[in-house]
C-alpha cells in the first residue's frame, strides 16, 4: 500500500534543524538536524502511525488535505512525504 500526505516543516529557531508535523496523522511528528534527515524522520513516524492504524481491528485512514488548504507559519513549507506499506500474507 502506498500513502502520501503532507507534512509541514518549520525551521527550528535556533537555526538548527527543522520540525514537522502531519496536520491529517494526529500526534504524527518529527525532528532532524537538517532539513533531508527531518524528511526521511517524517517518512519514518507516518510509516509507524500508519502501521499502527493497520493493526486497528477497522483501520481507518484520514483523508489527505489539499496542499493550498494547510495555513503555514512564516519559514514554513509544505513537502508530499510517501510510504509504503507492504501486506505480507498471514500465515495464521
Amino acid at each position: 500500500m502506498t500513502f502520501i500526505y503532507p507534512a509541514v516543516f518549520t525551521p527550528h529557531k535556533d537555526g538548527r534543524g527543522y520540525h514537522a508535523y502531519f496536520p491529517d496523522l494526529d500526534g504524527c511528528e518529527a525532528d532532524g538536524p537538517d532539513l533531508e534527515d527531518t524528511i526521511e524522520n517524517a517518512r519514518e513516524a507516518a510509516y509507524n502511525w500508519l502501521c499502527v492504524e493497520l493493526e486497528e481491528e477497522s483501520p481507518e485512514f484520514p483523508m489527505v488535505s489539499h496542499e493550498e488548504d494547510i495555513p503555514l507559519a512564516p519559514g514554513e513549507e509544505v513537502r508530499q512525504i510517501m510510504t509504503v506499506i507492504r501486506l505480507l500474507p498471514d500465515n495464521d
